[in-house]
């Protein structure tokens, strides 16, 4: 089992930001046109956490994480998710990560390049086990503790999670996979109290 952590869009925020459609991080946790790169690399038991974009005036946090249980073409996905197909929220911002129609074209209202989309349907990640930072006193404490959670699990220097963790994100072994997955239990358990 390894794992891979990267950050959003710079302003995807689910508390502050714009609404992050991909990875969905929900009960049932998929991830369907974002970052073909890693849903290809990555196998069945798995892990994939992501990471709140960038956004001026506030701490970015490890927003979630979860398994991958399946990797299944888009066309299953359409059937099985429908509440994954991508459409407008009222207030105009994009949710869903299924971005093709049932016989696989591309939604018009769909923003990735069309000579990508070949790329962005396949290995479609169906999740399990997933640990998300959802109330505000959880977000809160995510935003003040990612950053040294990072330096400390991931064993790197770097004053944002951008410098720990990278453009392209990083790989992680087991153990990080473990220690991520404990440090993000201990801020659900400490927001309860």
């Amino acid at each position: 089992m390894v794992g891979k952590i990267f950050i959003t869009r710079s302003g995807y925020d689910p508390e502050k930001g714009k609404h992050v459609k991909d990875p969905y991080l929900g009960p049932n946790p998929t991830m369907g046109a974002c970052r073909p790169d890693i849903r290809k690399q990555l196998k069945i038991g798995d892990h994939i956490f992501a990471i709140s974009g960038k956004l001026k005036g506030s701490n970015q946090f490890v927003m979630g994480g979860f398994s991958i249980v399946e990797k299944i073409p888009v066309q299953e996905a359409y059937e099985r998710f429908p509440e994954q197909k991508l459409h407008t929220l009222e207030d105009g911002q994009l949710a869903g990560n299924i971005i093709v129609d049932r016989s696989g074209r591309q939604l018009n209202i769909d923003t990735h390049k069309p000579e990508t989309i070949d790329q962005r349907v396949k290995n479609y990640v169906v999740g399990g086990d997933p640990i998300c930072l959802e109330t505000p006193k959880e977000i809160m404490l995510g935003r003040n503790e990612t950053l040294d959670a990072l330096r400390e699990i991931l064993k790197r220097k770097g004053g944002s999670p951008f410098e720990v963790v990278g453009r392209y994100g990083t790989l992680l072994t087991e153990e990080q996979v473990e220690g991520l997955r404990t440090w993000l239990e201990s801020i659900k358990k400490r927001a309860i109290a």
